[in-house]
């Protein structure tokens, strides 16, 4: 599969996740064996463009390429201007959020919310394929809600807009995240286009990688959810769909090393206040699967300094393992 000049080694795709794929949680996915790590939405509102929060969006020191930033809204000409400046700031390539059903997004008739009036879908599309100087992809649901799939017709908009690639994920806006995803819409809107298709929804396991792309039809998968305190998720995946046997999952000592590496990571990109507080919700992703982990996650909730949350963390896997789970010195995030 291939986006304007990037070709993909693989088929596995870190799904956009707003607070969750910043440039700590891309690298670490992408050593891990994701092909491409999408960045969290950045808003086109010219009033938000400066904050702090939208500065560390798009953020992507020391990232290998291409570097692919998501941008969201409901003004083609904000979202146009949002693509150029993505660009001109080290973009390689601009998606489009029209999948996104959450209500502080929606209320602002952006994305999931777009799919109901495909005449603004066609205006964003085009302003920002022309405006944009790297390709232009699109993530969107199969419609606004079960009676009104209309994602065909959308990716067709998609397509003849010259969006290099669309993802579908496998709900309408109205289910949000609840029911089971279904992939027959994605199978005819990959019958209807020639762009590459790829496949998000309900993938939580090597199995259901499979499966969803024996279903849809599609050329990649992206991985949302299922990779939030799991980020091997991808390499399990790929292994298995090149030699059909399941990998071992990680030992505790791994899971250990990896869990210090992120939550340094994470320290070192917002700082020691801001970084405890957001490595809150990776330690509940980490530790919730494993025994007494969510007693844990309970008192290192209430911590305050990166050197308590990190020996914390380190003694649990210790205990769990009889090895420490080793602090990389220095924290210094590598290169994906």
């Amino acid at each position: 599969m291939r986006i304007g000049s990037f070709s993909i080694s693989g088929c596995l795709i870190a799904a956009p996740m707003a607070g969750v794929t910043d440039r700590p949680f891309r690298t670490l996915c992408r050593r891990l064996g994701a092909s491409f790590a999408i960045s969290e939405m950045v808003s086109s509102d010219p009033h938000l463009r400066s904050t702090e929060k939208s500065r560390q969006r798009v953020d992507h020191v020391g990232e290998s390429e291409p570097r692919w930033v998501q941008i969201a809204g409901a003004d083609p000409r904000q979202m146009a201007e949002a693509a150029r400046r993505n660009a001109d700031a080290g973009a390689q390539i601009i998606d489009i959020n029209m999948g996104c059903p959450a209500k502080k997004v929606c209320n602002r008739a952006a994305g999931s919310a777009l799919l109901s009036d495909e005449s603004l879908v066609e205006r964003i599309l085009d302003a920002v394929v022309a405006a944009s100087p790297v390709p232009v992809t699109v993530k969107i649901r199969t419609g606004p809600n079960p009676a009104s799939r209309n994602g065909v017709r959308v990716a067709a908009i998609a397509e003849r807009a010259g969006v290099a690639a669309i993802a579908v994920h496998g709900r309408s806006r109205a289910c949000a995240f609840r029911g089971r995803a279904e992939h027959e819409t994605v199978r005819r809107i990959k019958s209807a286009i020639r762009i590459p298709v790829i496949a998000n929804g309900d993938i939580g396991c090597p199995e259901s990688a499979r499966r969803v792309l024996q279903q849809s039809g599609a050329d990649a998968l992206m991985i949302g959810r299922a990779s939030q305190g799991n980020p091997w998720i991808f390499r399990e995946v790929s292994h298995y769909l090149a030699s059909g046997e399941a990998l071992p999952g990680p030992d505790a000592e791994e899971v250990g090393r990896i869990l210090i590496e992120h939550l340094e990571a994470l320290y070192e990109f917002y700082g020691p206040f801001k970084g405890v507080r957001i490595a809150r919700k990776h330690l509940g992703w980490y530790l919730k699967p494993r025994a007494g982990g969510t007693a844990l996650w309970r008192r290192i909730n209430r911590v305050e300094e990166t050197a308590t949350q990190l020996r914390m963390a380190g003694e649990f896997f210790e205990a769990d393992t009889g090895h420490a789970a080793p602090s990389s010195g220095p924290t210094k995030e590598r290169a994906a």
